[in-house]
């Protein structure tokens, strides 16, 4: 399943409802929750161990001012060719919004 999380606000609970070998985008907003620093980082890291895939789109970083070394280390940037190829590879997407 792929992941599409658009919130700002992301809380733990949200995450837990995502398995592993699922995959995950962040955008808009959202991608100021995936920083190293950030509450989240220690559930982002276990994701990333139990094998979920996390992204962030490139424009998103660009738009916010963010730089890749600012995010949990495992989050992979991708572009928008990166983001048609994981909706073609899911047949079913959830949207957080």
């Amino acid at each position: 399943m792929l992941h599409l999380i658009f919130q700002s606000a992301i809380d733990g609970a949200l995450l837990q409802r995502i398995d592993s070998l699922d995959s995950v985008i962040f955008f808009e907003n959202a991608v100021f929750q995936i920083n190293k620093k950030g509450i989240l980082s220690l559930q982002l890291k276990q994701m990333l161990k139990n094998r979920t895939s996390l992204y962030v789109l490139d424009v998103e970083l660009e738009t916010r001012g963010l730089n890749i070394t600012e995010l949990v280390s495992g989050i992979e940037v991708i572009n928008y060719s990166g983001f048609v190829e994981l909706t073609e590879q899911n047949k079913v997407i959830k949207t957080w919004s």
